[in-house]
């Protein structure tokens, strides 16, 4: 069977597959449901009604969906001959994503509390959003190396580990994780990551097709203008009371710190003291990244300034220093995801487990409980325990799931692109592309070239 015909024969029975597992168990949550008369006062009949909970949780999920659909997909345009795949092929892993991770949440919501069905809410529009970043930056990690029958085995087997090491943190540990710095961020980068180093091929380095031209480099930085606009509300969406301006002040100064010191970090450590467009487009969204777990907490502003800070450095110095460590143990991170997801969402953790340890009555008062809900029976430094036991099990999960999963990907049946005029190129997935002879030097390779360079 052709390639693209086994392609079209899977898509097909995956959404059938799909359908039928939503007829079975999914119903509409209360909120959605038909009311009788008795539950509609006269002045709304005709209207609908939205409780002020549902108007706040769209708002945010709209925010969140243009962060998946526009800021993630535009983002990874910058490989000059892998556009058209990478902004659809986003589209295409998000569409699976948000049906596959609703059933798996579902899955385990039936099996804990021993029911035959699960509802579909709003909030399930969220967290299908939410489940969406993590595979997306896994996707990042491998973008213009893989089959899309492979993306649909790295979705469908990432969705399972991610759904799974969540309700360990959350359900279980009772780990507090409102922006999704551990559960999403850093679980999708190291998951990615491993994914990345079992499937390496040596066709995957210095590949002349990695990389970008202007108006490529400049797609992508309208994904970045999107996720960076958007960030605030990614962090927030799911923080409640006064925790949730928290975490939209927060999320805000961090990243207006980072992004500042990502400007001046770039002309110290580049090349004829020039900005580069990498670190422009990825680096200044760290500091979103780095707050994450911590938005909602008593950070204090200057405190979430100095994150942003932080992620600044470490997001900047990952890709002048750790981007090329990575590609000597093979390791091919083709979007920097350990520089912008990774290392950040680990930072995000560790200051996670400080904010935690030093959460008091006297600093919080009432919401003390609403941030941390298990401060009911635990001390503060029990609580700083299980954040860090969340983060550790979550690192173990992304990189034992990766390797499953990358060992699965490289079967022949999921059609690995083997020759190097196979990655990084539209032409073998899209009718409209034709293959290419030459093509222009790039600037994600010459800026490699650069580190090697200046490292010599």
């Amino acid at each position: 069977m052709q390639h693209g015909m086994k392609f079209g024969v899977a898509a097909l029975i995956l959404q059938s597959i799909f359908l039928v597992l939503f007829g079975v168990f999914v119903k509409y949550a209360k909120e959605s449901s038909p009311t009788s008369k008795g539950d509609v006062s006269p002045s709304d009949k005709g209207r609908g009604t939205v409780t002020a909970n549902d108007a706040i949780f769209y708002a945010m999920f709209q925010d969140v969906h243009v962060m998946i659909f526009v800021g993630f997909g535009f983002l990874m345009t910058f490989l000059n001959r892998y556009g058209f795949s990478s902004v659809s092929f986003n589209l295409l892993l998000s569409a699976i994503v948000i049906q596959w991770a609703t059933l798996m949440r579902g899955i385990v919501h039936m099996i804990e509390h021993h029911e035959s069905t699960f509802t579909f809410g709003i909030s399930s529009m969220l967290n299908g959003d939410f489940s969406c970043a993590a595979i997306l930056i896994s996707f990042g990690a491998v973008l213009g190396k893989t089959s899309p029958l492979q993306l649909f085995v790295m979705a469908i087997l990432e969705v399972i580990f991610l759904v799974v090491n969540e309700h360990l943190g959350i359900e279980i540990f009772r780990a507090v994780d409102v922006g999704g710095s551990m559960f999403v961020h850093a679980f999708g980068a190291y998951f990615g990551l491993t994914v990345s180093r079992i499937l390496y091929h040596k066709h995957h380095v210095d590949n002349k097709k990695e990389g970008s031209v202007y108006h490529s480099d400049l797609f992508s930085m309208i994904g970045t203008l999107f996720l960076w606009m958007f960030w605030p509300s990614f962090n927030s969406a799911l923080a409640i009371a006064d925790g949730h301006s928290r975490a939209l002040i927060n999320t805000y100064l961090a990243m207006v710190s980072c992004t500042l010191v990502t400007f001046a970090l770039s002309v110290i450590f580049g090349k004829d003291k020039k900005l580069s467009m990498v670190h422009i487009q990825n680096s200044s969204l760290a500091g979103g990244v780095a707050v994450g777990t911590m938005a909602d907490m008593m950070i204090g502003p200057w405190g979430a300034m100095l994150v942003g800070v932080v992620a600044a450095l470490v997001s900047v110095s990952g890709f002048r220093f750790i981007h090329e460590l990575l590609g000597k143990i093979n390791i091919h991170d083709t979007c920097g995801v350990n520089n912008l997801h990774g290392m950040p969402g680990i930072m995000a953790g560790i200051g996670g487990v400080v904010a935690a340890g030093v959460a008091s009555y006297t600093l919080y008062k009432d919401s003390l409980i609403t941030v941390f809900p298990a401060r009911l029976e635990r001390s503060s430094g029990v609580q700083a325990g299980y954040q860090l036991l969340a983060l550790v099990v979550t690192l173990c999960f992304a990189v034992i799931g990766g390797v499953i999963t990358g060992f699965i990907m490289k079967l022949k049946i999921f059609d690995p692109p083997s020759s190097a005029d196979d990655m990084f190129e539209d032409h073998l997935y899209w009718v409209e592309i034709e293959p290419e002879g030459n093509h222009p030097p790039t600037m994600f390779s010459t800026f490699k070239a650069d580190i090697r360079e200046t490292s010599q």
